[in-house]
């Protein structure tokens, strides 16, 4: 009997290993096979092969063996079918740009086990330059957002996994899918009671006593001034004055990191020039609604301040120019891509007019316009950023009357633009008028440009913004 159970040991080890080998890991035996196996391997089946001799043993065993052996090899393998797999999708993080790497996940708009259609915003990234909204690709189950808001996240990564075997809801998209009923509550109703308010019994009323006579009037001794405040009650009686932090967006982290970048590597140099905005508004004033009638867009300031600088620009090309520090070496460019200075609710954005030499009035406020609707709504691209030769700034919307702007780096220089004010001034015959002025204000950086290339730069804007006919005739 020890020899048997030693023989029934080996056998089942090789049968195993023989299948590990043969067999991956997800297969399974048949049931059949199973059967076999057991049936092969009983106390039983041993006790029928024993013998009380010590060859037909040995013998009955080693049939044993090879009877198993067969039933075994006969036994195929049953894999898992495809139902056993869920269509789960994993979403990864789109590309978002050249230089873009990663973003800031500041918004979830649905949680896991919420129903999603598709084109429905599932998480919200923000960049060093723009938000963008990831979409589902098509209908869905949200089964697991791997992220929190605030994570940093790579392009590639995966960003949420979307079951899309489930069936939309009954009351749409959006909802969770296993959400439970809501309980009605229902409302006991509790008899009110009347009071009726008895009304006292009426009583005649007595005669009114005679009035007394008046009482000489006495004249008020003069108010004493109240005393001065103690300094303890001032101290104590501030009140409470409460502060609140919040974290500052991947946008202006970067916007701040730019401007100071700015400041340590340029040598900004800022001068002023003030403009007569008097012809320019007049011409405006007269053409503005034929212009709107042929065009369809309103005739602003910057479209004109646009064209100045874009001739001026081809007049002096070092304010046009950079500095490559790594070759050493000035590159000048001989296109205009002017980019404007444009607040949105998430902080300022800068998006560029391509080949301002090749547009009229009409195509510069038409594509501001386009620019300005974009950042209200959150749409912009990093293509309608990237870039720039020259950069306008338009603080006058705000009201502001005079500022040095921050130059917009890799490029050279910056015009201020501020409010237009009537101010008193001496015109040519020498009499005291009021003019509509504005102060212009250019920041270059000195390494490249020298202020006689500074001032004569500013010097020509103010001079085409006064008399606008030297637009049209290229002077």
């Amino acid at each position: 009997m020890m020899m048997l159970s030693a023989v029934r040991i080996a056998v089942r080890h090789s049968l195993v290993t023989k299948h590990q080998r043969a067999t991956p890991p997800s297969s399974m035996l048949s049931s059949s096979c199973l059967r076999s196996l057991s049936t092969s391997m009983s106390p039983s089946s041993s006790r029928r092969t024993s013998s009380p001799f010590h060859h037909d043993h040995h013998t009955a065993s080693s049939s044993s063996f090879r009877c198993h052996y067969a039933t075994t090899s006969t036994c195929h393998i049953m894999r898992p079918s495809a139902a056993s797999y869920m269509p789960i999708k994993t979403v990864h993080v789109p590309t978002m740009g050249d230089s873009i790497t990663e973003g800031t996940i500041v918004d979830i708009p649905v949680a896991p086990g919420d129903y999603v259609r598709e084109d429905d915003v599932v998480v919200v990234l923000e960049t060093d330059k723009v938000s963008v909204d990831v979409r589902a690709s098509e209908s869905g189950k949200v089964v697991e957002i791997l992220g929190e808001v605030d994570d940093v996240v790579e392009v590639g990564s995966a960003l949420y996994r979307l079951d899309t075997d489930v069936e939309a809801p009954d009351g749409g998209g959006g909802a969770k899918a296993d959400a439970p009923p809501t309980p009605v509550a229902v409302e006991a109703t509790t008899p009110s009671i009347v009071v009726e308010a008895v009304a006292p019994p009426v009583v005649a009323a007595a005669a009114p006593p005679p009035p007394p006579p008046p009482s000489p009037k006495k004249t008020a001794p003069a108010p004493s001034p109240p005393p001065l405040p103690a300094m303890e009650f001032i101290t104590t009686s501030l009140g409470n004055r409460p502060e609140r932090r919040s974290k500052m967006s991947r946008m202006r982290q970067r916007v701040a990191a730019r401007l100071k970048e700015s400041q340590n590597t340029a040598a900004m140099l800022t001068t002023f020039q003030e403009v007569d905005m008097g012809n320019f508004m007049e011409m405006r004033h007269r053409h503005k609604d034929e212009f709107f009638k042929k065009h369809g867009v309103k005739l602003g300031f910057m479209s004109a301040f646009v064209k100045a600088c874009t001739a001026a620009l081809r007049e002096v090309p070092a304010i046009n120019a950079y500095i490559d520090d790594v070759n050493k070496e000035i590159v000048y460019r001989d296109y205009c891509d002017i980019s404007v200075a444009v607040a949105s609710p998430n902080g300022l954005v800068v998006p560029v007019l391509r080949n301002t030499e090749y547009m009229t009035f009409a195509d510069v406020e038409r594509t501001i316009a386009l620019f300005g609707q974009k950042a209200k709504d959150g749409t912009l691209a990093l293509d309608d950023m990237a870039g720039g030769t020259f950069t306008i700034s338009n603080g006058g919307v705000f009201g502001s009357l005079m500022g040095t702007p921050i130059i917009n780096q890799p490029q050279s220089a910056i015009l201020g633009m501020h409010a237009t004010k009537m101010r008193a001034v001496v015109d040519e015959k020498g009499n005291v008028v009021a003019r509509p002025m504005m102060y212009l204000a250019l920041t270059y950086d000195h390494r490249l440009i020298d202020g006689r290339e500074g001032v004569t730069f500013l010097k020509s804007v103010a001079d085409k913004i006064t008399d606008p006919a030297r637009m049209v005739f290229d002077i």
